[in-house]
């Protein structure tokens, strides 16, 4: 029988290292960016878009490390926001646990509250069920349980469930889920007869299991809030994309932001408005089934020019902006399969920007990718949503 058990890792741990630059407002990476080609061009004119950010590091062995980050910092993009609020920040009755989905990430949550991880056992038995024992009481506490749906999806949601069932008889006050990447969020409609909405089942699920609340990383469709008979708090990652973006100091007049497909024009459009206005091109594409689409027409002027394509997610990475002088991916959820490394490993993208709301497993790391972090970003809505403050006023 495997076991697991989570503990959040000692303080004095090296990574509180002096050289850790601020993880939001310096950029929001986590050191997790990997080859960069110092060749690059760099455009540095009067009309460039840019924060007081610092260049990108090159890290000469090609493999990208994740540094917990102890300046508790926000993106620039919403750190005026964050400080015309004022959150109080005591722990009284306030756990956060972490399930086997991604820790890493639920670590740098708690670094970034002051907090320590929840102590909680999970087990596998050899015919697979799970077993989840916490190790501390929350009888009277709020509750944020952080589990990503992410591959291989249908057993982090069990796990997910079985998580929020064994808090709720525990007797904690308010159980929240956060989930950074939500699983089955593109199964939100029926596209064709007799097909099942697996959005609302999912969401059915993680209610009647007795969570109160959930919080959710850039879901796939605004909609898929309706679908759950509890609050959901929404949470948006393009400060931590647009701070980093910034940084690359490109020119406004040779930008533009590409939407993948027809579905992603209000997201594409939001973003190209923090990019200085930058024009907006639009992919037409035709899905021919699951994962399988063709790029039938482009909508908008990309020659020569610096595209940046921006989704919710990269799945297998098969719609690419030809004809632009530059190419760069943004996306907040990296699933990527098969054959989407080789793809995006391919040479084609100048660079690949994604965040850490699902773990990058160490054979996908290639020479463009970078790996940005929304925990400090998670971290300061948990706070909000404890102390029953506005979520939305950090977006604003």
């Amino acid at each position: 029988m495997a076991v697991l058990t989570i503990t959040s890792p000692s303080k004095s741990a090296s990574f509180w290292s002096s050289s850790s630059s601020s993880l939001f407002a310096r950029c929001s990476l986590t050191q997790k960016s990997i080859g960069f080609n110092q060749s690059r061009s760099r455009i540095s004119a009067s009309n460039t878009f840019k924060c007081d950010l610092p260049q990108p590091v090159n890290y000469g062995n090609g493999k990208p490390m994740i540094p917990i980050l102890n300046e508790k910092t926000l993106p620039r993009f919403l750190e005026s926001a964050r400080m015309e609020t004022t959150v109080n920040r005591s722990v009284a009755k306030l756990k956060v646990f972490s399930g086997t989905a991604n820790p890493a990430l639920s670590q740098e949550i708690a670094w970034y509250m002051g907090l320590e991880l929840g102590k909680i056992n999970i087990k596998r038995f050899a015919d697979g069920e799970i077993y989840v024992q916490l190790q501390e009481s929350v009888r009277g506490c709020d509750v944020y349980l952080v589990q990503p749906t992410c591959p291989p999806a249908n057993e982090n949601l069990m796990e997910l469930l079985i998580m929020v069932d064994a808090c709720r008889r525990a007797s904690a006050k308010n159980i929240t889920a956060v989930i950074p990447y939500f699983g089955y969020a593109r199964a939100d409609r029926k596209t064709q007869g007799r097909e099942s909405i697996a959005a609302k089942l999912v969401a059915n699920l993680i209610t009647e299991a007795g969570a109160n609340r959930v919080l959710a990383c850039d879901l796939h469709s605004g909609q898929s809030m309706g679908y759950f008979d509890i609050p959901v708090d929404h949470v948006y990652c393009q400060p931590v994309i647009l701070d980093y973006l910034a940084s690359k100091r490109i020119c406004s007049d040779d930008l533009v932001v590409v939407s993948p497909d027809v579905g992603g024009v209000a997201r594409a459009r939001a973003f190209a408005k923090k990019l200085s206005d930058a024009p907006l091109a639009i992919v037409d594409k035709r899905r021919h089934g699951h994962n399988v689409a063709e790029v039938m027409n482009l909508i908008g002027d990309i020659k020569g020019k610096v595209a940046v394509m921006v989704d919710d997610m990269i799945d297998t990475a098969g719609t690419i902006a030809k004809g632009a002088r530059e190419v760069y991916a943004c996306c907040t959820h990296a699933v990527v399969s098969p054959p989407a490394i080789e793809r995006l490993s391919g040479g084609l993208f100048q660079e690949v920007i994604i965040t850490n709301t699902l773990p990058v497993a160490e054979k996908n790391y290639f020479p463009q990718l970078t790996v940005l972090s929304v925990a400090n970003l998670l971290g300061e809505t948990i706070w909000r949503v404890h102390d029953d403050s506005s979520v939305s006023s950090i977006f604003q």
